[in-house]
């Protein structure tokens, strides 16, 4: 047996382990707390690590490895991870060192700018709740343009990095980074995009039919005929409003998100208690304002979630959502070598998270895991499913929006973005742009800056997510019961990342990944 390969493949483990999880450590750190201190320490190792996957000897003896042929599954799918993971970072070292001063300093002032209405300053949480309550237009208004302000202030330096990533792409012979994303992902760029195609052609007409009813109260409870971006709930309209279908918000206000994610999962025979315990879970000044689950070093035993919960139904989602992460990670076979204790896809651990988050709309959730009595969830479960349909809907459409920004942002990244951007929520989304400059409100998504080419997998997560729960109901009896649990964990989390992101979905839910599950469950 050539023992080359196997060589190459442990020796760069051994070099990849203890950087990657120093560098996941220190970016956990910057995270928690935005120190300059924090930022620099996280800023060297990501240098550190980049250069290690950047490393051309390696991608070279990789690619010769697999090109000779390797006929041993798990080694053949290891060296494979490398090869993919090694021609996303070929670069200088001083695109490299650019690359992460620049990702390293926006990201920092998203975690550390709050902006100002009134004298005061708001954080997420409390933009968010203005959105959702205020009927004052006028403080509606400078609360979203407060919102935006981030992007005003970072986006030349995302337009920066855009052209860095770009110019790192065409040495490769890719046409743009986005096009060279895509691939590294093992996503087909024509597939994805005939696919949205298909999700903007099965939600145009239950969305149009859906925001128009929504627009008529809108402009009933602000007594207008013209709406702008902020009389909608949330600073990107991807969120339900209050009062429109059904919130359980009230009746989860005095329940702990955390038990609640930790109720649910146990009946998956999932314990995820040492995960919270190691977790960062409550607002506070130089923490990031987003949430996120990090698997700090493969082991199964150091994950942990980073949130900022508040009471009510919002904060109970997204927990369920960073655990489902959560319990992607630490249920790998521990057998499997370090290079594929990950999932298979970025979209395939979205859609797990995906399948959680709902399970707290699931009127079985809301009576046996929140203790809702059985009366009050049954006289709003027609209006809950067709709430929870909308909500996918709205989603679904905003998505469309990212994702085609930002793969037109790659394509000239000297464009008119403002106008872009808005061109987009208007033909996506069916809200009309602002009459009061904004620019780069586009940037102030911080996925398109600290997360590129990403968002799609939150959409193809839903697809994931519709097809899991089309099996689960199949062949466990229902999404609360120990045999889905028994079901994920055999079929889906134990395998890791040794199989492309299409075999494992063929082998969890017996088919290809459709859209036909998720069209089924958005019917309204």
């Amino acid at each position: 047996m050539n023992r080359a390969p196997h060589r190459l493949v442990d020796e760069y483990e051994s070099r990849l382990q203890p950087l990657e999880t120093e560098f996941h450590r220190a970016y956990w750190d910057s995270q928690v707390e935005a120190t300059a201190e924090n930022d620099r320490r996280r800023e060297k190792l990501e240098l550190e690590l980049r250069r290690l996957k950047g490393d051309p000897a390696t991608l070279a003896a990789v690619t010769a490895a697999l090109d000779e042929g390797v006929h041993e599954p798990v080694l053949a799918r290891q060296l494979e991870v490398m090869k993919l993971s090694l021609m996303g970072n070929q670069m200088t070292e001083a695109q490299r060192t650019q690359l992460v001063e620049v990702s390293s300093e926006v990201e920092g002032e998203f975690n550390r700018y709050r902006p100002q209405v009134d004298g005061r300053q708001l954080n997420e949480n409390q933009i968010v709740e203005v959105l959702r309550t205020s009927d004052d237009e006028d403080l509606r208004q400078r609360t979203y343009s407060a919102s935006k302000e981030i992007g005003h202030r970072v986006s030349g330096r995302v337009r920066e990095l855009a052209r860095l990533r770009n110019a790192v792409a065409l040495k490769l012979g890719f046409a743009d980074y986005y096009t060279m994303s895509l691939e590294l992902q093992q996503l087909s760029e024509e597939w994805l995009f005939r696919l949205f195609d298909e999700l903007d052609e099965l939600t145009t007409e239950p969305f149009r039919r859906w925001k128009t009813a929504l627009d008529e109260s809108l402009r009933y409870r602000f007594g207008t005929t013209e709406l702008f971006p902020w009389h909608y709930p949330d600073p990107f309209f991807q969120h339900l409003p209050p009062g429109v279908g059904v919130t359980f918000d009230q009746e989860l206000k005095h329940l702990s998100a955390a038990e609640l994610s930790l109720r649910t999962f146990d009946r998956w025979g999932i314990d995820l208690r040492a995960v919270l315990e190691m977790s960062d879970l409550f607002p506070r000044e130089s923490k990031a304002e987003n949430a996120f689950c990090l698997d700090m070093d493969r082991s199964g035993r150091d994950v942990r979630i980073l949130a900022n919960t508040v009471p009510g139904e919002r904060w109970a989602l997204i927990m369920l959502h960073e655990c489902g992460h959560a319990a992607y990670d630490t249920s790998f076979d521990r057998r499997l070598p370090y290079l594929l204790r990950r999932p298979a896809h970025t979209f395939v651990t979205e859609g797990v998270a995906i399948l959680a988050e709902r399970l707290g709309r699931n009127p079985q959730w809301l009576v046996e895991i929140a203790g809702i009595s059985e009366a009050a969830v049954e006289a709003r479960t027609r209006d809950l499913a067709e709430s929870s349909a909308a909500q996918s809907i709205l989603f679904a459409r905003w998505v469309l929006v990212v994702s085609h920004f930002e793969r037109e942002l790659y394509a000239d990244p000297e464009a008119d973005l403002d106008a872009r951007w808005w061109d987009l929520v208007e033909r996506y989304q069916l809200v009309g742009r602002p009459d009061v400059e904004l620019s780069g409100a586009w940037a102030s998504k911080i996925h398109v800056a600290a997360a590129p080419v990403y968002y799609q997998n939150y959409l193809l997560g839903e697809l994931v997510a519709s097809q899991l729960q089309e099996t689960l109901t199949e062949r466990a009896g229902g999404l609360l019961t120990p045999e889905a649990g028994e079901v994920l964990a055999e079929h889906l989390f134990r395998h890791g990342n040794q199989w492309r992101w299409d075999k494992l979905i063929e082998e969890a839910t017996g088919r290809p990944l459709s859209p036909k599950p998720f069209a089924a469950q958005i019917a309204i």
